[in-house]
Formats: structure tokens, sequence, C-alpha cells
């Protein structure tokens, strides 16, 4: 016969205070991952929709290419777009430095020092990123 199991309230939202820095890792890993995958369809469908139509017409093609490059400056001057784009540049920066991180555990390399490499890439993802704010919002007009 098999003993039961009190696992505890499977609702329970303050597990979370319980998390390893490895937890916190995945969680951060799959989440930008997700918004890359996200970002990646957006952005596909906004630049697909300032082009047109594909015509051999050289008038044509001279308007969309205006319509596009019309699309491109639009979005640009956007201070919500460039706030984006900064939260855009950590998510990847973190995606790519954490995914680098897991690449040299999986090799062997720092499996004693995981904690310790997380923090380094949230840290090196926050300098980066801050480093850049001043960067992505020359030419707003606010």
């Amino acid at each position: 016969m098999s003993q039961s199991y009190d696992r505890g309230l499977i609702e329970d939202f303050g597990r979370w205070r319980e998390f390893s820095a490895g937890m916190w890792a995945w969680i951060f890993h799959k989440f930008t991952g997700w918004v890359l995958v996200g970002y990646l369809f957006t952005h596909v469908a906004v630049l697909s929709t300032a082009l047109t139509s594909a015509s051999a017409d050289p008038a044509t093609v001279a308007a969309n290419q205006d319509l596009y490059t019309q699309t491109i400056r639009t979005l640009e001057s956007l201070l919500v777009v460039r706030v984006l784009e900064v939260g855009l540049l950590a998510v990847a920066v973190f995606h790519i430095l954490n995914g680098t991180r897991l690449l040299l555990v999986d090799l062997g390399i720092g499996l004693e020092s995981q904690d310790r490499s997380f923090y380094a890439s949230l840290i090196l993802t926050g300098a980066i990123v801050v480093a850049s704010v001043p960067t992505f919002l020359a030419g707003v007009s606010l």
C-alpha cells in the first residue's frame, strides 16, 4: 500500500523566497528567451507592414522605401520605443551572458561557483545597460 505524502499547499506563492540563485537563473533565462521570441515576431510584423507590396515598378519600389524609412524614423522618435529598446538590450545581454555561463557549467567549468557567476552576469548586464542608456536616448525629443 502506498503512503500518502503531504506536499503542503500547492498554491503556496510564498515559496519564491526559498529559491536559490540557480532557480532564479533558470526563471530569468526562460523569461528572457520568451521575450526574445516575442520580440522577433513583433519585429517582423511591424517591419513587414511598412512594405506594402513587392512590385517591379520603380515608382512603387521608391514609394515603399520612403514608407519604410518614414516608419523607422517615426518609431525611433518615440520615447517609449527607445525605453523598450533599452529593455530589449537588457534582456538580450542577460540571455547571452547566462547562456554562456550555462555552457561553461555544462562543460564542467565553474561548477563550484554557479551562484557567483549568476550574480556576476546580473551585475555585468546592469552595467552594460546603464552605460548604454545615453546612447539609446540620444536624439529623442521629450
